[in-house]
């Protein structure tokens, strides 16, 4: 079984025809469940991720090392994660609506070490009441790869993370510019 549940030899094709795949990454932040449809990587969730997919969506569980693509996903993870990388280089693919492409695009231009607000996203939307929506929409499905985790309150507070918010708080640190370090306290 998965870690959310599902048969191991579960099988789906998506709508290429390409074999749709999935691994669990071990990291310092968990098991991360990375899945891949043909070339290109469609979702990267958490342990206890606030918008799980429907688990026949995973497609089949693999070994992570059986699999070119999920190997290099794994080795560019852990080198963010231990501070090696600051982009990752990647075949990605997302399946959402117009709204929520266009917010994940502009997630993909925010710079490493870097933060914005959902308020700010929602403006550049041309509507700063779509803040909540931008929320909705940050949360999937590419988690760190598409960097959900620079988006934050409008008071800079650590807000709305679908992997909890030690996660995101780690996330940032991370990407915490140097000056910014030695210029704290603790």
């Amino acid at each position: 079984m998965t870690d959310i549940g599902q048969p191991a030899n579960t099988r789906k094709r998506d709508d290429t025809g390409s074999d749709t795949r999935h691994a669990i990454v071990e990291t310092s932040l968990g098991g991360l469940t990375v899945v891949a449809s043909g070339d290109a990587l469609t979702g990267l969730y958490f342990p206890h991720h606030w918008y799980l997919p429907p688990v026949e969506s995973l497609g089949r569980r693999v070994a992570v090392t059986d699999d070119a693509l999920l190997t290099l996903a794994a080795t560019q993870l852990d080198e963010y994660l231990n501070g090696d990388r600051t982009t990752f280089d990647l075949p990605t693919r997302t399946h959402g609506d117009d709204f929520q492409e266009r917010v994940w695009a502009m997630l993909r231009e925010i710079p490493f070490g870097e933060t914005t607000t959902y308020g700010e996203l929602a403006e550049r939307l041309g509507n700063k009441a779509l803040a909540q929506s931008v929320g909705q929409a940050v949360g999937h499905p590419l988690s760190i790869i598409v960097a959900c985790h620079r988006v934050v309150g409008s008071n800079g507070k650590l807000t709305g993370f679908a992997g909890g918010l030690k996660r995101k708080q780690r996330l940032l640190e991370i990407e915490e510019p140097e000056t910014v370090k030695a210029a704290r306290l603790f």
